[in-house]
């Protein structure tokens, strides 16, 4: 019973230690909450930059999917194509078409 309560007293202890390391340090600062989710900043210096990754995420993809013998490719060529497709500027995307409409009437 008292080595019970020994081991007790050393995980509650260690348990506070972590947590006021946690408060400390600033750790867990990449995932940000955002609704029952997290997001994270990804940081692009132009959109050029931004349609190297697009694109290369979605030529990985097709890497994946052309290589694939396990099974395995599925679920991680999905996860690149899903990255990708939250990378696409669509608000940006849409002005593009505005502005073409613009210049063409003109």
């Amino acid at each position: 019973m008292i080595k019970i309560k020994l081991m007790e007293t050393l995980q509650k202890e260690t348990v506070a230690e972590l947590l006021e390391l946690m408060n400390r340090v600033n750790y867990f600062e990449t995932l940000k909450p955002n609704n029952d989710s997290f997001a994270a900043t990804l940081k692009i210096s132009s959109y050029a930059e931004l349609q190297v990754m697009i694109s290369a995420l979605l030529k990985g993809s097709i890497t994946l999917l052309q290589t694939e013998t396990s099974g395995k490719a599925f679920p991680d060529a999905m996860v690149l194509v899903e990255m990708a497709l939250q990378l696409l500027p669509n608000d940006e995307m849409e002005l593009l078409d505005v502005v073409r409409r613009v210049g063409l009437n003109s």
